[in-house]
């Protein structure tokens, strides 16, 4: 249990710093925009495996049963969760978290359209049907923690961009919901792909899932 808990301080730790704007100016201006995000990425994946291995090596203290309708909520939610999460990333969105940094156009916004913090509220709703899944003492911890991580993400990121961009935080709402073919390609084909893989990779860190649940 002490392993998880560093891991997960570590995690959360790490990830507060783009919530540091200084910090997070210094490491640019000192690495480049590109190379802050490819180090930035890489340490958040190996954080990321510490942290789901620290997990599945703690002591299991179950807090309620799991139920069969648990794993049937998580296959099904966690399809648009994936959409949600990749298509955010890779469409560009100047007020919240994206890979992309091309120019963001309001009347083809895409997934913005629909959702201003695509990337938090799949990472939110992710967090939550483990919670509900797994039912015990270290993903009530975990899950929980990057639940109320991403929910409390969205009204910090709300007010710093609104107080950066002053009147240009109008210009920048969408004005449509319309989207590019790439858009399309990105959030739903490679969002698709993302949920198979994590489906297929599952097994390596707890119950397969998908195989229980359609047993």
């Amino acid at each position: 249990m002490i392993e998880f808990l560093l891991a997960f301080a570590v995690f959360l730790g790490a990830h507060s710093i783009p919530a540091r704007p200084a910090l997070r100016s210094r490491l640019v201006s000192r690495l480049g925009e590109t190379n802050y995000l490819i180090l930035y990425a890489l340490l958040s994946i190996a954080l990321l495996i510490w942290l789901i291995s620290a997990a599945v090596r703690a002591p299991t203290i179950l807090l309620w049963p799991t139920e069969l309708w648990s794993y049937h909520l998580a296959l099904a939610a966690m399809l648009p969760a994936s959409w949600l999460l990749v298509g955010g990333l890779a469409t560009a969105n100047p007020c919240s978290i994206s890979l992309n940094r091309g120019p963001f156009r309001p009347d083809h916004p895409g997934i913005v359209g629909w959702v201003r913090h695509p990337v938090l509220w799949g990472f939110a709703i992710w967090a939550a049907v483990h919670v509900i899944a797994n039912g015990d003492l270290v993903a009530l911890i975990m899950f929980g923690g990057f639940l109320l991580f991403a929910l409390g993400g969205m009204k910090i990121l709300n007010r710093r961009k609104e107080r950066q961009l002053g009147d240009e935080w109008q210009g920048l709402q969408p004005t449509g919901r319309r989207w590019s073919v790439g858009q399309l390609l990105a959030t739903f084909g490679l969002g698709s792909l993302f949920y198979m893989a994590a489906l297929h990779a599952h097994s390596m860190w707890g119950p397969n899932v998908a195989a229980v649940a359609l047993s």
